[in-house]
């Protein structure tokens, strides 16, 4: 199948302003698609790309002053199948997990292990150890928290998502990955594109989603808290310790934002 992807982004900033951007799909989708998502700015500015510790493409622009739009427009070509399901998957030991995961034990910004740990063993410890322990905690996120836009705060971390039991899709992310951590699952953070394809459309304006991967038998597996289900579609743009690594823009000045439009669409046909 193939998807439309896009977004228009403007800010207004007061001042001269540089800013980090994480738009472009993980490099690993590149190759799918119909042509490069190139961020185009109005007005034209220079982007310089680079690409971060988790092997994320970011592009980094010094804006001046006064409005600047940020857009893409291109078609990607998806296999159309349902996240993977492995309920046989096992949870490796920790003494026998690749290096490279064992950041994703720790805590983060938003992923307070130490303030969880306990419930999280009170809550998880007799489930069997693997798939099993994954899904019962992304069970348990989407139960407690409530979805609402009008909820969202980019301050909230999984611990005050699991107090306040509201939240948007970062928050059940969130909370359902740093239970993982609790329990010795490396689990990292998801951002990206997720179409209402195969599912009812969602009234909302559609957004950037987020969800998170639990390393399980020596590979990494997709799961949705807030969703609680297989979803098809899943353009990636990056991955990291929490929301604070994947930020889609990151600005180092005073700014104010007045558009944003994200478009995922299955191509009729």
């Amino acid at each position: 199948m193939q998807i439309r992807l896009g977004y228009e982004i403007a800010f207004q900033v007061p001042q001269p302003t540089p800013m980090v951007l994480m738009l472009n799909v993980r490099p690993e989708r590149a190759m799918d698609l119909h042509a490069p998502d190139i961020i185009k700015c109005e007005p034209e500015l220079p982007v310089f790309q680079y690409y971060d510790s988790f092997g994320n493409l970011c592009s980094r622009v010094f804006v001046p002053p006064g409005e600047i739009r940020f857009s893409t427009d291109t078609v990607i070509n998806d296999p159309g199948v349902l996240d993977d399901y492995e309920p046989d998957a096992v949870q490796n030991a920790v003494e026998d997990l690749p290096p490279e995961t064992l950041q994703f034990l720790l805590g983060s910004r938003y992923c307070e292990t130490e303030k969880l740990s306990d419930l999280a063993w009170r809550e998880f410890g007799h489930i069997p150890p693997g798939w099993g322990r994954v899904a019962a905690i992304v069970e348990y996120a989407n139960n407690r928290i409530t979805f609402n836009y009008n909820d969202a705060r980019n301050t909230r971390t999984a611990y005050e998502g699991w107090q306040e039991q509201k939240g948007v899709c970062r928050d059940f992310a969130h909370l359902a990955l740093t239970l993982c951590r609790c329990m010795n699952i490396p689990a990292r953070y998801c951002t990206g594109y997720l179409g209402d394809i195969g599912v009812p459309k969602d009234t909302a304006p559609m957004d950037f989603s987020g969800w998170f991967e639990a390393y399980l038998g020596n590979r990494w597996y997709t799961f949705d808290a807030r969703h609680n289900r297989r979803r098809i579609g899943r353009v990636l743009i990056g991955i990291g310790r929490d929301a604070a690594d994947v930020a889609i823009s990151t600005i180092f000045g005073p700014s104010l934002l007045t558009t944003f439009l994200v478009t995922t669409d299955e191509v009729p046909g």
